[in-house]
């Protein structure tokens, strides 16, 4: 599962057994024993990451860290936080509350996919130069992008983008919420200034939990959210608040300390990170084995499908844009302004034809073919429109075969023709 993830049995019983023990004896375990296991999962997910221990947190998912960066810098007038017309919803929810409650403003970049990589970091690096051309006291201070995005989910060129901020002295703040599990990261050699994962989608890790990166350098910017016991006040504050919990029995940084206590959550998910990594190693082959399969049957499923619906898959010519595990394979629906429900059908170059659906009644017709789907065919592909086009979302994985994208091109082309007779309820 691409939306929220899954994790094989032996991941589920470390689930249980930690939460478990943490009901037997809440005070010990919470207090005492829960430090020394989040210290062996930041361990672990460190070195995935071949970055140092202490640079890793956790957090409870991508959209957290993202807001744990934007709400902790400081802001002043003329401020601007970049980012692409694609971002994640939440974390555009997030910039317009930026905008709400700081001076800092939002500059969004337009770029229609499919298109090269160059063409989108060329996009990315005008846009800031621009910014800071228009007003000598503007200034880009954080950029914000995707390792893959959701929807579609097409991959970007990060590695070219966090060097675009380095150049022009831009935070980048990279949202891989698509990025442990599905694609190769090396945040040693990438060294983005902040950077945030979920071990959920495609790691194996119980939902939710994704590791959190801030360099030494930049730890001084960053608190957690929400504030809580670990908190150090930049001036000394007028009554001293003690903290309830037992030192570390490991010498810790300060930031390090700040996030390892956020308040009563069930953080097991977080401690099942070495028992997922050693999962993958020693039961799957290791990353490279899994990433090689599942982003090979993604794109060998997507043409299955395509060719089944008659239809193509989005990338672009380089076929950059499907080097993960997702892809996106077009439907043959298209989406149009009239006021009819399925009012026409077009032809493309190729001669084959696309049937035009209302955007009035389009977004009732998607909550039909998801809900259809889960109720009926016990399954979920997202749906999702885009630049006029209806767009299906594969994710390849270690429990999928080529056999099960044949099934789940039947179930959509099922599901494209009660669209097009008009039996869908609008």
């Amino acid at each position: 599962s691409g939306s929220f993830g899954t994790y094989p049995k032996q991941i589920r019983e470390q689930f249980l057994r930690f939460q478990l023990a943490s009901e037997a004896r809440p005070d010990h375990f919470i207090r005492f024993d829960y430090p020394n296991y989040l210290d062996a999962s930041r361990l672990a997910v460190s070195k995935l990451l071949n970055v140092d221990v202490d640079t890793i947190v956790f957090v409870p998912n991508a959209t957290t860290g993202v807001n744990t960066v934007l709400r902790s810098l400081r802001y002043e007038p003329g401020d601007k936080i970049v980012y692409f017309n694609f971002i994640y919803g939440a974390c555009g929810k997030t910039v317009h509350y930026i905008e709400e409650t700081t001076p800092a403003r939002g500059i969004k970049i337009d770029v229609d996919f499919p298109c090269e990589d160059d063409e989108l970091v060329g996009a990315f690096k005008e846009a800031i130069v621009d910014a800071a051309r228009r007003s000598g006291e503007s200034r880009v201070r954080v950029a914000v992008f995707d390792s893959i995005v959701s929807l579609p989910g097409v991959r970007l060129p990060f590695e070219k983008l966090v060097q675009a901020c380095r150049e022009l002295g831009v935070y980048s703040l990279m949202d891989a919420a698509h990025g442990i599990g599905n694609i190769s990261l090396d945040l040693g050699a990438l060294n983005p200034d902040f950077f945030v994962s979920n071990c959920h989608k495609w790691l194996y890790v119980p939902r939710g939990c994704a590791a959190f990166y801030v360099p030494r350098h930049h730890q001084h910017l960053i608190t957690s959210m929400p504030t809580s016991h670990g908190f150090i006040p930049s001036a000394p504050p007028a009554v001293n608040i003690p903290n309830p919990l037992p030192p570390s029995p490991t010498p810790k940084t300060p930031w390090i300390a700040m996030f390892e206590f956020v308040g009563t959550l069930d953080n097991s998910p977080y401690l099942c990170v070495p028992a997922a990594i050693a999962y993958r190693q020693h039961v799957l082959g290791g990353e490279a084995k899994i990433m090689s399969y599942c982003q090979a049957l993604a794109q060998r499923g997507a043409r299955i499908i395509a060719e089944m619906l008659d239809t193509d898959i989005l990338d672009n010519a380089t076929g950059t844009l499907g080097k993960c595990c997702l892809s996106n394979v077009r439907l043959p629906i298209g989406t149009t302004s009239p006021s009819r429900y399925v009012s026409a059908k077009e032809q493309d170059g190729s001669g084959a034809e696309t049937y035009i659906v209302s955007a009035r009644v389009a977004p009732n017709v998607v909550n039909y073919l998801h809900q259809t789907m889960v109720d009926e065919f016990k399954t979920f592909i997202p749906v999702i429109l885009y630049r006029g086009n209806w767009y299906a979302r594969l994710s390849g994985q270690v429990y999928l075969e080529e056999e099960d994208y044949v099934w789940g091109g039947k179930v959509l082309r099922e599901l494209v023709k009660r669209v097009i007779a008009g039996k869908v309820p609008v």
